[in-house]
């Protein structure tokens, strides 16, 4: 049974900041893990219903053939990964995807498409693709890549709810990951997404090869954005054969979990989403992930090319733990 959200205090005590530091966000995350959890939680009741978890469905909408050269990412045509590139969907087929996402409890729904960025008619489909689909009552996210300013106002207009364009990693790190875009090619979309009256999904992903100081860099970049995030999704590098990052070492589960409980503390009120690599969690780790302020998953067996729990495993999971999607 679904629930509305409600905020548990009028007057949050945690201030919203926009300028931490290295050095703070590092002894956040470096914290005594039971502190860590006890001051993420208490931030997280402050401004959410610590029992509800926000549901988005992913859908790909244009996949594979994508000229970037992220190594983590199966799409990308540097890498042979025995993905067939396929075109844009139709846009009533994406209605379709979109009813049925809403009909199993998704609220909010997204679209991504394997481009370096939209152009032409490919974009107007695009655009007729948002309004469509939030005519259907549901919240819109899109991931197309950059955005001109043009572009985002024009996403704007068709009533995009969210555009959703992470960091990845660190500033320091980028490099080693990504060379066909910049960090502040990145930073330049977010902010024609914000000033276009969009709401902005960033995040990155955890299991990179990164080090711990690249984490607490990212957050400090995410927490210190004009405006924080509406989402920030915390991804679980996939490892995908064929990839550069196929035979990565696993990240800590203690420490991705202290990536969200810090996200959690700088970015008090955004929602904090366990995207991609729930599929290797184990149900004690995404417990564990919910209580250090995790509030927003995505449902559905797809993240775009990789897979997801499915709907059943996850309502039973939510179920145990006692928890309501809204």
């Amino acid at each position: 049974m679904t629930r509305p959200v409600t905020r548990l205090s009028e007057k949050a005590a945690s201030p919203v900041r926009h300028d931490w530091t290295r050095d703070e966000v590092h002894t956040i995350f470096g914290m005594p893990f039971n502190e860590l959890l006890f001051r993420a939680q208490g931030v997280h009741r402050e401004h959410f219903d610590p029992n509800a978890v926000q549901v988005s469905t992913l859908l790909s909408i244009k996949t594979g053939g994508c000229p970037e050269d992220c190594s983590y990412c199966p799409q990308s045509v540097h890498f042979d990964t025995g993905l067939e590139p396929e075109r844009l969907m139709d846009v009533e087929a994406v209605v379709t995807a979109a009813r049925r996402a809403k009909a199993a409890g998704a609220s909010r729904f997204c679209m991504g498409a394997a481009w370096r960025n939209p152009k032409g008619r490919n974009f107007e489909r695009v655009l007729e693709m948002v309004t469509r689909v939030r005519a259907e009552g549901l919240e819109t996210c899109a991931t197309l890549g950059m955005l001109d300013e043009t572009q985002a106002a024009d996403l704007g207009q068709a009533g995009l709810d969210y555009y959703n364009h992470n960091l990845d990693t660190s500033p320091e790190f980028y490099g080693e990951i990504i060379s066909t875009r910049t960090y502040d090619d990145r930073l330049d979309t977010l902010r024609h997404v914000r000033e276009a009256g969009i709401n902005v999904c960033c995040g990155g992903i955890v299991g990179l090869g990164e080090s711990r100081e690249d984490r607490v860099s990212m957050l400090c970049e995410l927490a210190n954005l004009p405006e924080h995030p509406g989402s920030v999704p915390v991804n679980r590098l996939v490892k995908v054969e064929g990839t550069p990052l196929q035979a990565q070492a696993d990240v800590d589960a203690i420490e991705f979990v202290r990536t969200i409980a810090t996200a959690r503390i700088l970015m008090p009120a955004s929602h904090v989403r366990l995207s991609a690599g729930r599929t290797e969690m184990s149900e004690e780790m995404q417990a564990l992930c919910f209580f250090a302020g995790a509030n927003s998953i995505f449902y559905g067996e797809k993240l775009l090319t990789t897979g997801n729990p499915d709907t059943a495993n996850d309502d039973a999971l939510l179920a145990k733990l006692g928890m309501h999607t809204v």
